[in-house]
């Protein structure tokens, strides 16, 4: 099989360069043993290969074969208690080799096709579906926050961003460590317009989870960044802000203080790690970058001014 060349030039290490070098002989020992026929282009993530293909019954479906990260670590888990109420079904898993094999949907047609505002309704809806009782092996939100705030603390008091907004994420970050809560529902971890897909037995499922026990004011932020473009064409950043935070959280019968909060140390994690990014790659913040931290800024700004 020939990887798309789009999905080979995003390696950014010696490790994702092995996994592409082992990929095509993996994908086809999965498709002999799972009695797989390819009838499509792959097509890919950030970190997984999705190829079409029909089993024996002719039914179609998708093979994903994802590179082992920490965030996707429990996917299968995930889609299994969900049992496709409200995401992609789950039709057969390899945990050890990474390996899904998931109901077909239209990967052409995703929430970037509607109306901000109206897409933020629907997955405000999807939300009370994917938020139950977190299976045990599932990682605590608690337990990344707490790391991520201690590294935010230590940000140099000249870092690019307001220093003010890095003490409230900490205070805040460090009150949601202590806070049974934090840990008490299953999130998806990374729900935006491009993770919920057209389906034929519904009009809308999710896609790609990053499942932790966590705290479903958390899922919000990544549907006020993404389409960012389309915010600030709206020519006032931070009314369009505004206006997806509150159709969100009042579709959905979140607290708006406690989805504020959230939003706020979650925005200034995407800023520690941008700045983490150049420290370690020794370089300066690229243009990218900075239009990250000052997207991030101004998400935390909106939803408290």
């Amino acid at each position: 099989m020939r990887l798309p060349a789009s999905f080979v030039a995003a390696g950014r290490s010696a490790d994702f360069a092995g996994f592409l070098d082992r990929l095509p002989r993996l994908v086809a020992e999965l498709l002999d043993e799972w009695e797989l026929s390819v009838d499509g282009e792959p097509t890919h993530g950030s970190c997984a290969l999705v190829v079409p293909v029909h089993g024996r019954d002719g039914a179609p479906a998708v093979l994903k074969v994802g590179f082992p990260h920490d965030e996707g670590r429990y996917e299968h888990l995930a889609l299994r208690h969900w049992q496709g109420n409200g995401t992609v079904r789950l039709l057969r898993a390899d945990p050890r080799r990474w390996a899904l094999l998931l109901e077909r949907l239209h990967a052409d047609r995703d929430l970037t096709s509607l109306w901000d505002l109206e897409a933020c309704e629907v997955v405000a809806g999807l939300y009370r579906r994917l938020h139950l009782e977190p299976p045990p092996q599932l990682r605590r939100l608690s337990s990344y926050v707490d790391v991520w705030t201690d590294r935010l603390a230590a940000l140099r008091p000249d870092a690019p961003v307001p220093r003010r907004l890095v003490e409230q994420a900490v205070a805040l970050g460090r009150a949601f460590v202590a806070d049974d809560a934090t840990d008490a529902r299953m999130i998806h971890g990374d729900l935006h317009y491009e993770n919920v897909l057209a389906g034929d037995r519904e009009p809308w499922l999710v896609i790609d989870p990053k499942p932790m026990a966590g705290d479903p004011h958390y899922e919000v932020a990544p549907m006020l960044g993404n389409r960012w473009d389309e915010v600030v064409a709206s020519g006032d950043v931070r009314d369009a802000v505004r206006r997806r935070f509150h159709t969100i959280v009042d579709a959905a019968l979140l607290d708006e203080h406690r989805a504020r909060d959230w939003v706020v140390v979650r925005e200034l994690h995407h800023v520690l790690w941008s700045l983490e990014d150049a420290v370690r790659e020794d370089r300066p913040l690229s243009p990218e970058d900075q239009e990250w931290i000052t997207a991030s800024v101004a998400i935390a700004k909106a939803v408290q001014d």
